[in-house]
């Protein structure tokens, strides 16, 4: 399979922009996106930080819908313990069908240890439950008229299930971060890493994606031609230098839009459980991003040679960029991404397939 390109997008806030401006300029950056032959558009959820302005994805997508043609987009995740799955049914229904077939499906537990669900008040101790429960009505609403269900924290009798969605049975699924996690699911992948890293990662995947389709589960998807790939902040310029020095400095506005604000003299909110190092979104510096190559920021010929060792070395099928993050303005975004669609795609013969 041909390498296919994407978009991952939080939809950061800048301080300086009004939102409805914002919103405005990022639906002409799609569309862009969607001129340019991009396979995917995925959006963050996030809720109150700066990180984040669609934290209701259904509304922003379906703006989304409206303004493209053929990019596929969907959600990169769903937080499922944050949202209530017959109404997440409907609203997927509604937006796959506004968009002609073009919905995706992507599904997570939240930051780390439920950290989300803990500031609305929920224990953190239900995450993977309700993750759990949320996922099989999902898939129960897909593949039923009627849907029933007996568990934990949700119990529903005989709802008749109207919408449906206009990609049978369901539109297609994706997650991020665990390999096994994403196969055992059925979905999509996408994670990160460095590319001597990648292709153990894929193997994981695919080993678990066999185990998957042997056991033959009815009630999980199944994907015919699975996409696997890592994710990438870009920034383009003319040169590597320019290009460098304003990424350092709009990776610095990136990290800080990781906080929660609470007013002075509040208790702090809930931090994701688990380890956090100098690896971590929001925490690592900008030179070890960038060795990591969690950030490539340079020339579009320095870009053209990171994918060349990404297509030859990564075995991954799919390449996820982020065009617009931290301070980046609306026009220095809209800029590296025509260097990108224009100096960089054409070489991958995936540039010119990316519809299909």
């Amino acid at each position: 399979m041909a390498l296919k390109f994407g978009i991952f997008d939080h939809l950061e806030r800048l301080r300086d922009v009004p939102i409805d401006q914002q919103y405005r300029d990022r639906l002409k950056l799609v569309a862009k996106m969607d001129e340019g032959g991009f396979y995917g558009y995925h959006v963050a959820e996030h809720h109150h930080s700066p990180l984040c302005l669609a934290p209701n994805q259904a509304v922003y997508l379906a703006a989304i819908a409206q303004h493209t043609q053929r990019l596929r987009f969907g959600p990169l995740v769903y937080v499922l313990p944050l949202h209530h799955p017959v109404r997440l049914l409907e609203e997927i229904c509604m937006v796959d069908n506004l968009s002609d077939g073009r919905f995706q499906i992507g599904i997570g537990r939240g930051t780390g240890g439920g950290q989300e669900f803990a500031m609305w008040g929920g224990d953190p101790e239900e995450n993977d439950g309700r993750f759990e429960e949320t996922f099989q009505i999902l898939m129960r609403g897909f593949l039923n008229d009627y849907l029933s269900f007996d568990g934990k924290y949700f119990q529903f009798r005989d709802l008749w299930m109207e919408l449906k969605p206009k990609q049978a049975p369901h539109p297609p699924f994706w997650y991020a971060g665990n390999p096994e996690h994403a196969a055992e699911y059925g979905a999509n992948y996408i994670g990160g890493g460095a590319i001597e890293q990648l292709p153990g990662v894929v193997s994981r995947y695919l080993e678990a994606r066999e185990r998957q389709l042997e056991e033959n589960n009815p009630m999980l998807p199944h994907l015919e031609e699975p996409l696997y790939g890592a994710s990438r902040h870009l920034y383009l310029a003319e040169t590597d230098e320019v290009a460098v020095s304003r990424a350092r400095t709009a990776y610095a506005a990136y990290g800080s839009n990781f906080h929660k604000p609470v007013p002075a003299g509040a208790t702090p909110q809930p931090r994701p459980s688990g380890p956090r190092n100098e690896y971590s979104p929001g925490q690592a510096d900008f030179d070890t991003v960038l060795s990591r190559q969690s950030f490539i920021a340079g020339s579009p010929q320095t870009v053209k040679d990171y994918l060349d060792r990404y297509e030859a070395d990564s075995t991954c099928n799919y390449f996820v960029a982020s065009f617009q993050w931290g301070d980046l303005t609306h026009e220095e975004a809209s800029a590296s991404l025509e260097l990108f669609t224009k100096e960089v795609m054409p070489r991958f013969t995936a540039s010119k397939s990316q519809v299909g």
